[in-house]
C-alpha cells in the first residue's frame, strides 16, 4: 500500500478534527478526498506529511511510519498545500534550484520537472509575474523535484479560471500515471475528471469510500439545460425515462433520467423541435453529488 491510515484521531483543544479514521490507498491510485469545510481533510493531510502528530492511531506512507520514520516519509511525499507557499520575487528556476538544494537533487532534475509541468515558456520569469495557474504548476514542480512516489494535493485548483482548471486537471492525470495521488477538493467535476476513487469525511469521521466506477453503475443521471425561453415542466416530463424536472432559476432546468444512456442528444432534439435555443447543456454525476449531500448535510 502507498498510504495506510489506521484509527487516526486528532484533537485541537475540545475540537476533535479527526475521529478514528481508517483507509488505505494502493500504488497508482488517484483518490479524491472530499468533505465540507472543517471536515478534517487538511488535518489528515498534515498528519500524513508529518506536520501534525496524531493523538491516537498510526499511519504509514510507502511502508514508513509517519511518527517513527519522518525523514523517509518526507522523502516519499510531494506535498502541495492549499495556500501554495511561493517566493514571488524569485525566478522560477531560482526557486526550484533553492528547493533542489534542500532535496540534494541535480540541476538536470530541475529541467525535467519544468518540462513535465509545462513551465518551459514561463521559466525565465519571476513567480510574481505568473498567472495563478502557472504558480500552481511551480508548486507542483517543487513537489515533484525529489521524484516522490506519493503526491498529496490540498485544493490544487482553488481560484483558477476554467481554462486553468482544465490545464491543471490534465497535468494531474498525466502525473497520476506514475504516482499515487491523494487529492483534496470541493469540486465534484474535478473528482470525476481525474480520480479513480473517492473518500468522504464529515465532522472528522470517514463516511464513504467508493470507486467512481461503482457509483457510475447506478442508472441515473441529471442533465442541466438552459434554454432561451421558459418551458412548461410538463413538456419536459414527456422526454423518455424522465423521473423529475426542476426549474433551478430563470430558464435553467435540471432533468433527472432513470437511465445510464447519455440523454443530452434527446434534450437537444427537444429544444430543436420546439424552436428553442440551447444556451447550456451538461451532464452531471448525480450519484456522487447526491452521495456527498446525503452524507455531509
Amino acid at each position: 500500500m502507498s498510504i495506510t491510515v489506521n484509527n487516526i484521531t486528532k484533537s485541537f483543544g475540545n475540537q476533535k478534527a479527526l475521529n478514528n479514521v481508517s483507509f488505505s490507498i494502493e500504488k497508482g491510485e488517484i483518490v479524491g478526498f472530499l468533505g465540507p469545510n472543517g471536515a478534517g481533510k487538511s488535518t489528515m493531510m498534515r498528519v500524513l506529511t508529518t506536520y501534525y502528530k496524531a493523538d491516537e492511531g498510526n499511519a504509514a506512507v510507502n511502508g514508513f511510519d509517519v511518527e517513527k520514520t519522518k525523514r523517509q516519509v518526507q522523502q516519499s511525499i510531494g506535498y502541495l498545500p492549499e495556500h501554495n507557499p511561493l517566493y514571488l520575487e524569485m525566478y522560477v528556476k531560482e526557486y526550484l534550484a533553492f528547493n533542489a538544494d534542500v532535496y540534494k537533487v541535480s540541476n538536470k532534475r530541475i529541467i525535467e520537472v519544468i518540462e513535465q509541468t509545462g513551465l518551459t515558456p514561463e521559466a525565465h520569469k519571476k513567480i510574481g509575474q505568473l498567472s495563478k495557474g502557472y504558480r500552481q504548476r511551480v508548486g507542483l514542480a517543487a513537489a515533484l523535484l525529489h521524484d516522490p512516489e506519493v503526491l498529496i494535493l490540498d485544493e490544487p485548483t482553488t481560484g483558477l479560471d476554467p481554462n486553468q482548471l482544465v490545464e491543471i486537471r490534465k497535468l494531474i492525470r498525466k502525473i497520476g500515471k506514475e504516482k499515487t495521488i491523494l487529492l483534496s477538493t470541493h469540486i465534484m467535476k474535478e473528482v470525476e475528471a481525474v480520480c479513480d476513487r473517492v473518500i468522504i469525511i464529515n465532522k472528522g469521521e470517514l463516511v464513504a469510500d467508493k470507486k467512481l466506477e461503482d457509483l457510475r453503475e447506478v442508472e441515473q443521471q441529471i442533465i442541466e439545460v438552459e434554454f432561451d425561453y421558459r418551458v412548461e415542466e410538463v413538456l419536459l416530463k414527456k422526454l423518455p425515462n424522465v423521473s423529475q424536472v426542476k426549474n433551478t432559476g430563470g430558464f435553467v432546468y435540471e432533468i433527472t433520467f432513470n437511465t445510464s444512456k447519455d440523454m443530452r442528444p434527446a434534450v437537444f432534439d427537444f429544444a430543436h423541435d420546439n424552436q428553442l435555443k440551447t444556451l447550456q447543456l451538461s451532464k452531471k454525476n448525480k450519484n456522487l453529488e447526491s452521495l456527498f449531500t446525503e452524507l455531509t448535510s
